[in-house]
């Protein structure tokens, strides 16, 4: 069954209701040009208080590497997920969480890029040369039919919603399905009935 995230956490509200709809993971943003932004301390309250069982996911846009390691261990992350332009080489500064680097995807998988890293897995998140992640908005998925297998574990994002989740795990096979600004009602406040929803169209796929 895949797997589900829920990004753009912000207060314990909205993360206690990912727990109790059935979330595997949840993404705290940790870059500060996105509405979503949430402090280190603020999200390691929220950790403090969340199930063991439930991945905590730090998100990360071309940050140094001290700032990622000193959340990450306040936070108690278990994936540090990339949107930058981080190369391979940075990845590897991380040992003990597991590494997402994301992919903007345009008109076409970048197959020889993303086989450079070797990472526990990739996102593929849709492009907007404004936004590095959130934008809400859906690529193509054909693309992934023209790109042939992907080899390896990966989450789906951009613009998935409760309506159109379960028709991309089945036509896409993701490991993982990722949403945030589609669950919202406003920016960093999660619509708890859309995560309901959201889940249980995911799961149920």
């Amino acid at each position: 069954m895949v797997k589900v995230k829920i990004c753009g956490i912000t207060n314990l509200e909205d993360a206690l209701a990912c727990v109790f709809y059935g979330a595997d993971a949840v993404g705290f943003v940790f870059y500060k040009g996105s509405p979503r932004y949430i402090r280190p301390e603020k999200a390691r309250r929220i950790s403090a208080i969340l199930p063991k069982k439930i991945k905590k996911v730090g998100v990360f846009f071309n940050a140094p590497a001290a700032y990622i390691k000193k959340a990450s261990s306040l936070c108690k992350l278990d994936m540090l997920q990339f949107h930058g332009e981080e190369p391979d080489k940075f990845c590897r500064i991380f040992r003990k969480e597991k590494v997402v680097k994301a992919f903007r995807v345009k008109a076409a998988l970048d197959k020889e890029g993303m086989n450079a890293y070797k990472v526990y897995a990739f996102l593929f998140d849709t492009f907007d040369k404004a936004l590095p992640g959130g934008t809400g908005k859906k690529f193509n998925w054909k693309i992934f039919r023209q790109a042939g297998r992907i080899k390896h574990p990966f989450f789906l994002s951009g613009g998935l919603t409760p309506g159109n989740v379960a028709r991309a795990i089945r036509t896409i096979k993701p490991d993982w399905v990722d949403a945030s600004s589609s669950l919202e009602c406003a920016p960093g406040k999660k619509d708890h009935s859309r995560i309901k929803k959201f889940i249980k169209a995911a799961k149920g796929a």
